[in-house]
């Protein structure tokens, strides 16, 4: 299949790829009341639902960019589009609270290396002027559409269905995509040149939001001077000394 002549699918899963990702961001809001009742969330741990997402997807996001453009741009979607694929069968089928919480977190990686992939290949796959500007304006649009469709989907899935196929939802969706993308997405890659993967500052990075948000999640119930959170917290300040010693 020649993928010059698919454009229009090509924008298709590239705009519904960026829609799913900000529906899954508001989709999980209206079904916590019920999950966190049927696995047994305490008010505080229930937030890591959303903060395991967040975090994995604030703190990869620095090196998703760079992978994209050294591995192939489609290459790096499929990759990401099948692990947040993952994360949400995981999420759906989970039965205790670690399980979900690393669910979320995989989808937030997920989503960390599917963002700036997509990006990238709006710009490789549409000619420069009306053509590539068409897509950029849909492809950003659906930012807003999917954070609003979440909420109204959510609360439609939770009532009728159960909260789990407020992640199920996804999984046909990342599938469908895995599949067309070789047929109609150009592979692309920055040309052959130093290749330097910033592991350690990711890693700093993404180790410093997670101490910082675990202390001041956990410090309202354990004190906020306890060995346990004031631990968290020096870990989270030396993260961000190493960061900012660059």
């Amino acid at each position: 299949m020649n993928a010059a002549k698919y454009k229009g699918v090509a924008l298709f899963i590239l705009a519904v790829s960026q829609l799913v990702m900000a529906l899954d961001y508001t989709i999980i809001f209206v079904a916590m009341p019920s999950l966190g009742n049927e696995l047994g969330f305490s008010a505080n741990h229930l937030q890591w639902v959303v903060s395991a997402y967040s975090l994995a997807f604030g703190g990869f996001l620095l090196i998703g960019g760079r992978l994209s453009d050294l591995m192939g741009r489609r290459r790096m979607f499929m990759i990401a589009m099948g692990l947040f694929g993952l994360g949400s069968l995981l999420g759906g089928l989970a039965e205790s609270q670690l399980m979900l919480i690393a669910a979320r977190a995989l989808q937030g990686l997920g989503g960390a290396l599917l963002s700036p992939a997509t990006l990238s290949l709006i710009m490789s796959n549409f000619n420069e002027g009306p053509e590539r500007n068409r897509a950029m304006g849909i492809w950003a649009s659906m930012g807003g559409v999917g954070m609003s469709l979440g909420l109204l989907l959510g609360g439609v899935l939770t009532s009728y269905i159960g909260w789990e196929s407020t992640f199920l939802v996804n999984v046909p969706i990342a599938l469908a995509v895995v599949v067309l993308a070789p047929f109609v997405l150009t592979e692309s890659k920055s040309p052959a040149g130093a290749k330097h993967y910033d592991a350690a500052g990711t890693i700093s990075v993404t180790a410093g939001l997670l101490s910082v948000v675990y202390y001041l999640i956990q410090a309202p119930v354990e004190g906020w001077a306890s060995a346990s959170t004031s631990t968290i917290k020096q870990i989270g300040q030396y993260s961000k000394l190493y960061i900012f010693s660059f």
